[in-house]
């Protein structure tokens, strides 16, 4: 489980839990409660760059498509490939088993424009 109070998040509603020059991503309980049932989700390949607020993957649920932005620059190093057979566990654990990929961070930097915990419910 990645602490939804050390992640920091975007405007969009994407998360980032930082740990030195890597980074896990997902949605956050919010956004995951507004997209609903959660039917597939398009992955970005392993070795991808991503650029911060940029689309790099695609959500699906049975009412409609949600673009999901990355939260930091980097390159994929990992992607949550139980998603393919069960994209659901992002409804059921949005900080845990839903996160959706890792990178390695490119730029250290832009963690500076995300939302601290409080400071990104305080935009709810």
């Amino acid at each position: 489980m990645y602490n939804q109070e050390k992640c920091k998040f975007s405007k969009t509603h994407e998360w980032a839990f930082v740990e030195g020059d890597t980074a896990v991503c997902g949605i956050s309980d919010h956004a995951q409660h507004e997209i609903s049932d959660i039917v597939f989700v398009e992955l970005p390949k392993v070795g991808a760059k991503v650029e911060a607020g940029k689309s790099c993957a695609v959500i699906e649920s049975v009412k409609s498509a949600a673009d999901f932005y990355a939260p930091l620059s980097g390159e994929v190093i990992q992607v949550n490939e139980n998603l393919n057979g069960n994209p659901a566990l992002i409804n059921q654990a949005p900080h845990g088993d839903g996160w959706i990929f890792k990178i390695k961070i490119s730029n250290a930097k832009e963690e500076e424009n995300l939302l601290s915990f409080d400071a990104y419910k305080a935009t709810l």
